[in-house]
């Protein structure tokens, strides 16, 4: 048996991604643009904060909440910024960085798929494993930006209604789950995808001035809103885990041969 690195899909785990996500979208435009860092500066540091971030996560022995909703967020500010550098420096524009980006995850799924590991968040307990899921996270999170960028301008729809389409199809999703047999891992990722651009939209309708169509808080008072937000679930979700932890899992194996994990190992009683 091997002690859980993810954490139980519920509805905190739904509620924390997209705060995450949405913080993601507001700190990254922070960093670039408020404080006139610029993409390119500001997607190197978030990068280099992700690679150390998701190294203690990669070699811890068990969940941590904090550690592990720390490397959520910084793949969301470094996709938000790694996006607006590919978009609107680099000049692809929002509908190529879409499908750069989405070719980009579909590779990284197929891979994922052919290496014999399960897509299943909950049962991963591999290091391959959890090492695939970070690159899809982190490929998911810049298709965020992108994607929601493309509702918002070049469909036009505005960050409000692009926040409302997102979250019609969310709540589609959340039906599907209950009352289809439609595959779950497919619902997830689909879902799970889809809070990116849920997060970006709200963020840029909360943060963006009201001549851009947003409220006008300003993305320093709207990422210190969002960080004071992300912290007290996180301390919430850290006490229920320290009063319930997380059910092991066992060691999967491929083709008879096993895997290193990425959890402690436990005994099991016979």
């Amino acid at each position: 048996m091997v002690m859980r690195k993810l954490p139980h899909v519920t509805l905190m785990f739904w509620v924390l991604k997209i705060v995450a996500t949405t913080l993601g979208e507001t700190g990254g435009d922070l960093l670039a643009q408020t404080l006139h860092v610029g993409y390119l500066v500001a997607t190197g540091i978030f990068l280099a904060l992700f690679v150390v971030a998701v190294v203690f996560q990669l070699k811890a022995r068990r969940f941590h909440p904090a550690l592990f909703w720390t490397v959520i967020a910084l793949t969301s500010t470094a996709g938000t910024t790694l996006s607006d550098y590919m978009n609107r420096t680099a000049g692809i524009g929002y509908t190529g960085g879409a499908i750069i980006l989405s070719t980009g995850l579909a590779i990284v799924f197929v891979i994922w798929w052919r290496s014999g590991q399960t897509l299943d968040v909950e049962n991963v307990a591999t290091f391959r494993g959890e090492l695939l899921f970070w690159v899809a996270i982190l490929i998911s999170n810049s298709l965020g930006t992108s994607s929601g960028d493309f509702l918002a301008d070049s469909l036009g729809l505005g960050f409000r209604d692009s926040a409302l389409i997102l979250s019609a199809i969310m709540l589609l999703l959340l039906a599907g789950h209950f009352f289809t047999r439609i595959n779950a891992m497919v619902l997830f990722w689909v879902a799970f995808v889809l809070t990116r651009p849920l997060g970006a939209t709200v963020g840029d309708f909360l943060s963006k001035p009201r001549d851009h169509g947003g409220l006008a808080w300003g993305t320093m008072w709207t990422s210190a809103t969002l960080l004071a937000v992300l912290i007290a679930l996180i301390t919430v979700q850290a006490v229920h885990v320290r009063r319930h932890p997380l059910t092991a899992l066992p060691v999967p194996v491929r083709t008879g041969e096993p895997q290193q994990p990425n959890g402690a190992l436990l005994l099991q009683d016979a």
